[in-house]
């Protein structure tokens, strides 16, 4: 009777087991390599998008029509952009152009506002060399006014006679051309002048030529 009970025990846990295997293999399931239809993909960023919505956009930007109207409008903006930059150009040819012909200008006519001042100087040197029957001293007396009128008129520019005889020597604005004891003027003193210098505003243009007391 033992061996009756273990082998009735074995015989069910064998019937037991088969069953299961059994249902499992009866059980369909997907085919291999088949995908599930509507099969949901997961893009890198955690959304969840269709499959069948990839190439959308591509197929947008191939469109020949877009393409040609994008060509069209970047075509006209370039065109736009060449015509501003001829004009730019040409602006400044002429800008440059003309500011040359000012600084030549300037440089040819700068002694024009001087000479126009001296004009009345040269007029009374014509009534004066022209006038008849006067004396040596009416004529001298006419000389010196003028003069005096030249002097103004170059005074206004900024012209100016450089001081010499009892001054002290300045290299800067004398020449020394002679040398002389002397007892009444002290060492360096100019006592003579043989030539007029001058200054236009603080720049000496021509130095006196003077004599200068030596120890």
């Amino acid at each position: 009777m033992g061996m009756n009970n273990g082998a009735e025990k074995d015989l069910e846990k064998l019937n037991t087991d088969g069953i299961v295997d059994e249902e499992a293999q009866d059980e369909p399931g997907p085919a291999a390599g088949e995908e599930s239809q509507g099969a949901v993909e997961v893009e890198p960023s955690g959304e969840f998008t269709d499959a069948g919505d990839a190439g959308g956009d591509e197929a947008v930007d191939n469109d020949p029509q877009i393409l040609r109207k994008q060509l069209a409008e970047q075509t006209k903006q370039a065109d736009e952009n060449y015509d501003r930059l001829i004009r730019l150009q040409a602006d400044y040819d002429n800008f440059r152009r003309r500011t040359r012909q000012e600084k030549e200008d300037i440089y040819k006519y700068s002694s024009e506002q001087l000479i126009t001042a001296i004009l009345p100087v040269l007029d009374n040197f014509d009534l004066a060399l022209s006038a008849e029957g006067n004396t040596v001293e009416s004529f001298k007396a006419g000389m010196q006014m003028i003069y005096k009128q030249l002097l103004d008129v170059l005074a206004a520019e900024g012209f100016a006679q450089i001081p010499a005889v009892g001054e002290q020597f300045d290299p800067e604005k004398h020449e020394a051309v002679q040398r002389a004891e002397s007892a009444e003027h002290p060492d360096n003193t100019i006592i003579e002048e043989f030539r007029r210098g001058y200054y236009l505003k603080d720049k000496v243009i021509r130095a006196s030529m003077v004599k200068v007391v030596k120890s």
